[in-house]
């Protein structure tokens, strides 16, 4: 009776260590020193469950808060952990690592700054994306490297994805703010309130590089399958538009891409839903069939 109890005991307990064992673990508060931006940048990392046992190197995801959010923000709202832990020990996306840098801290948004003294873009690819992978084992080929993002994250991933389409295997913007519509209404809103004088030629030389519509019609015909796209939107979205607009240019231009229109509005009530979707579409990319 004492041997099967111990049996018993033994057995609980390595159930319960199995159970710690199959979860991952967030990090919020790292930070990187950027050069370009004269200050410390922060980010926020998802390791997943056998990253701490095993040797073996991980693709990854760079996945971009919205404007008000910053690194913490699909930590906190968007519960990155529980959602990955469970997609990965469902089989439906592999383990990888996922990456979730700061864009709200001295100025707001991913990109370069069209007065040219602020160059987040240029930070994010030239110290921030080599320093993480530096940092984590993670493969770096393009097969295994995915961007993907809310509202003004989902911009940053049309534009990271359409502007370095050599660096990723997909991209996947949810409830994506795409940029100016027309160069119309890039100009109403650089030159209202503006204290600076904007030149039509930096106007237009800017709204070519930032909109998504203008990047996709631009598009030679040699990286219409460069990168895989899944993009998503509610249907209550205000941002309704301007994916609707990008799904119908996509499909002018002939890129293959997956379009979802789901019940929704802009909420992370949204967003927590369309995560395991997009876990297991870049999954697809990374995984071999």
């Amino acid at each position: 009776m004492k041997k099967s109890f111990i049996v018993v005991i033994l057995s609980f307990l390595l159930s319960g260590m199995s159970g710690i064992a199959q979860s991952g673990k967030v990090y919020d508060e790292l930070s990187v020193t950027s050069r370009i931006l004269k200050m410390e940048r922060k980010f926020a990392v998802y390791l997943p469950p056998d990253y701490e046992t095993s040797q073996r190197s991980y693709p990854v995801l760079y996945l971009l808060h919205g404007a008000g959010d910053d690194q913490t923000g699909w930590v906190q709202f968007g519960e990155v952990l529980f959602i990955a832990d469970k997609s990965i020990r469902e089989g439906k996306a592999t383990p990888m690592i996922i990456v979730m840098p700061d864009a709200n801290t001295g100025r707001r948004g991913y990109f370069n700054d069209i007065k040219g003294d602020w160059a987040y873009e240029d930070f994010f690819f030239q110290e921030f994306l080599p320093e993480i992978e530096k940092r984590y084992r993670i493969k770096s080929e393009k097969r295994y490297r995915a961007v993907a993002g809310l509202s003004m994250g989902g911009g940053g991933s049309f534009m990271y994805a359409l502007h370095r389409p050599d660096l990723f295997s997909a991209a996947c913007p949810l409830s994506a703010y795409i940029g100016p519509l027309s160069l119309d209404e890039a100009r109403q809103r650089f030159t209202s309130g503006q204290g600076t004088k904007i030149s039509e030629a930096s106007l237009s030389a800017y709204y070519k590089k930032h909109s998504a519509l203008e990047l996709v019609n631009s598009m030679p015909d040699s990286l219409k399958k460069s990168v895989r796209w899944y993009i998503d939107c509610g249907d209550d979205d205000f941002l309704y538009e301007g994916n609707s607009l990008i799904h119908i240019a996509m499909r002018k231009k002939e890129i293959p891409h997956e379009f979802r229109i789901r019940d929704g509005a802009h909420s992370w009530e949204y967003w927590r839903t369309a995560l395991p979707d997009v876990l297991q579409f870049v999954s697809k990319g990374f995984r071999q069939f």
